[in-house]
Parts: structure tokens; sequence; C-alpha cells
């Protein structure tokens, strides 16, 4: 199971990228694709789909013998972006020696010290020119070796380094891609690059969405094997248990509809169209509903009845910083999914959803962990409450625990992903 996460990981080092990778799954556990500009098509008890969303979202449905009216949905609901570096337009900087740096922009909140003096490649998506100029062509693209790296100043220049540093993205944070043999390479070696590993022309190449990723592959570690080590933890750990969970329970064909929605751009607010804050998954169970025979009245009922788990990483207790957290809700790797609370209504869970789902995970076999925010440090917030304000269904925030979010790479338990599994296959069955 964790050799199997390993490689999910290692096969979706960013969100476009990702989505192939879940929509590859699903296609071999007998899902078939929908274009949400075509009707959807008749909704037999049983059938499997998905629907796509700018190609950095995906949304899987499994139809139950019920209609949503009547017993509305189960849906686990996570992101598929993760904090990194964004390429600009015109990136290619060429100073002294012929070397290369590439202009890029933050993207979320990473720890930025944490991408120094690693190997790092690009992956995502390229627009190519067709004949139709309404509808150009998408090509995913993810380039496998190490093509650049962000180089420290030596502490020889900078003896206050370990003091701690402010760091200037414009400045400190630009990856050197390479040196310029000839006049030729000229501002073409990302250029170059792309085209080398899609096989395309450059005149073909209109634009391009592309990002960093640490190209060094997921691990397991520890005196047992016992911790995950992986960039983008959060949010794929959780986007892969609740796709496993999706497909394991497809072993018989539920009374209730199963559904695994996986939003882009969490990171940042997401408020886009492919975002939590998008009313695309709204209006896709309303053509649900009137598919299945059912009215606007009908949506309504289906939403009021409907359950949301919203899964996104939780931050577990370190050991060396146990000040920064609550003295009583710290949960720990490895021992177990954990639900969020915060009094100002960043999660969505409270007493009524959090019981529902520590129920599962005792169903399930499975130990429960809760956080709350240690009272003088400011926390964050996640999917549930954005997706609410336009699908107010009854809902949970939990996530796996893990170590150093946002860094480049973070620390997981391997026992919390087996645990969370678990828990979500028997909430897709219960």
């Amino acid at each position: 199971m964790i050799k199997r996460l390993l490689r999910l990981l290692d096969a979706s080092p960013v969100n476009f990228v990702a989505v192939r990778t879940l929509e590859d799954e699903l296609q071999r556990a007998g899902f078939e694709c929908l274009d949400a500009s075509e009707p959807l098509g008749e909704m037999p008890a049983g059938r499997q789909f998905y629907v796509k969303k700018n190609d950095s979202s995906l949304y899987a449905f499994r139809i139950g013998r019920r209609p949503l009216s009547e017993a509305g949905f189960h849906i686990i609901c996570a992101h598929c972006d993760s904090p990194t570096f964004r390429i600009k337009p015109n990136a290619e900087m060429t100073g002294e020696g012929g070397i290369v740096r590439l202009n890029t922009e933050v993207y979320g909140g990473p720890v930025l010290s944490t991408w120094f003096d690693r190997p790092l490649s690009v992956a995502g998506r390229v627009i190519l020119r067709t004949d139709d100029p309404m509808h150009p062509e998408t090509q995913l693209i993810h380039i496998r070796r190490p093509l650049m790296q962000i180089a420290n100043l030596a502490i020889h220049f900078n003896r206050q380094v370990n003091d701690g540093v402010k760091l200037s993205r414009q400045k400190d944070m630009l990856p050197l891609l390479g040196i310029v043999s000839g006049e030729l390479e000229r501002g073409q070696l990302l250029m170059n690059a792309i085209c080398e590993n899609l096989q395309v022309q450059a005149d073909r190449v209109l634009d391009f969405d592309l990002y960093l990723y640490d190209a060094t592959p997921a691990c397991t570690f520890g005196a047992h094997d016992e911790f995950i080590s992986s960039g983008r933890l959060d949010d794929l750990s959780m986007v892969f248990a609740g796709m496993d969970a999706l497909i394991a329970a497809g072993d018989a064909v539920p009374e209730t509809t199963q559904a695994l929605a996986v939003f882009d751009n969490e990171e940042t607010g997401s408020q886009t169209k492919q975002g939590a804050g998008s009313p695309f998954l709204s209006s896709l169970v309303q053509r649900i509903v009137l598919t299945q025979g059912g009215s606007p009245e009908d949506y309504f009922r289906a939403v009021e009845k409907a359950f949301m788990i919203s899964a996104d990483n939780a931050h577990a207790w370190h050991p060396n910083y146990s000040e920064k957290y609550d003295p009583t809700n710290h949960p720990v790797l490895g021992g177990g999914p954990v639900i969020k609370f915060n009094a100002a209504q960043k999660y969505a869970s409270d007493a009524a959803s959090a019981a529902v789902f520590s129920e599962l995970c005792r169903r399930a076999g499975v130990p429960c962990q809760r956080f709350v925010n240690h009272s003088d440090v400011a926390g964050g917030s996640t999917l549930g409450n954005i997706l609410a304000s336009s699908l107010p269904m009854r809902g949970v925030d939990m996530g796996n625990p893990i170590l150093a979010m946002h860094s480049a790479r973070e620390t997981g338990a391997v026992a919390d992903h087996e645990y969370c599994i678990r828990a979500f296959t028997q909430f897709y069955r219960s």
C-alpha cells in the first residue's frame, strides 16, 4: 500500500499531472470520462464516471441505488495543488559566463529555505497551436530528470545565515537552468527542453503553465520504515487515500452515491473555476439530480442529506517545538486521522459532524485524533467552509498528521495512510 502511494506521489509532481494520474487509476477501475459540455446521459445505479475542469480538478461519482434526492451522497474532498514556483513568461535571464537563471514567482506559501540546493525539475501543461484558434491542443509535460537547482549563498558571504535571513522571492529564489553554449541557445534553453520532451516544433508552442518540483523520489525512513518523506504530501496523500477508498468500495453497487472531488488552487484561496469556491461541483450535482428525473427541489433535498469529508492534512506534534501546540489537542504521527476544530469557524467540523467521523473510524478499527490551534498561534483554513458556501452540506474537516507542512519535503507516517484508507472506505460503504 505504501509503495503504491510513493509511486503515485512520484508520478504527480504538479496539479495537472496529478489529475492525469488520478484519471489513469480511475479508468483502470472502470470509471468513464464524461465531457461537462455534453449531456451526462442516464444515471443507472452502479454507473462510474468522472468529469474534469481545466485539466487540474476532477470529480468522480459512483451512482447509488437510491436517487440523490432520497439518500443524498457521500463525498470526500481534497486538493491537488501544493506550494511551489511558477515559471514566468520570458523567463530566461542570462548572466556572465552564459549562466542562465529562470524568472519565477511563488505559488502558495512554501517554506522557501527548503527549496535551496536540491535537484529540481519542471512539470505542467503546454498549449500548442492548431488550425482552430479557439481550441488549441493541450499536452502535459513531466520532465523526469533533474533540470535545475536554486543555489544558496556560501556562508562565507553571509555569516548570519544560521541566525535567520529574510529571503527575497525575486532575487534569492531563482533557479540555475544551464550555461548557453552558443548564440542560438540564448533565450531558448527552456523552450528546447520543452520541445525535446514533447517532440514538437517550437513554433507550435503558444504558452504554458509550468511549475518547479523536487526531483528527489518519495521514500520511507526510520528504524522501522515508519515515516514517509515526500514533497506534496499536503494534499496528495489525502487525494490518493480518497481515490483508493473509492476504488475499494466498488465491489458492490452502493445504496448511496459515492463521490470524490479533487480541487485545484486551495493554496491560493480556491476562488477559481477549478477551485472549491467555484459553483462547478454544485452545478454537476444539480445535473445528476435532474438526469435522475428530479426537480430543483430534489437537488436541495440531496444537499441536505449529503455528508462531506474535507480531507486536508493536519499539523502533527513536532517534538522540537512543543510550545507551538495546544497543550491537550496535538495529534502525533502514527496516531490516526485528525479531526480539526476552530472556534472562528475556519474548519467545517462541529460536534455533530465530528461524531459521525469518529464513529466511522471506530467501526473501521482506526484511531482518531483531534487538533485545535494553540490559542496564541493563528491557524490556516481549508476546503470545507469554502465549499459549504455553494453546497451547504454537513461536513467535517480532517486530515492525516504531517510535519513540515509546505516544506519542499514533508514527513508523514505509514500507519496513518493505511488508517485513512480504511476510514474512507468505511464512509463510502456506510
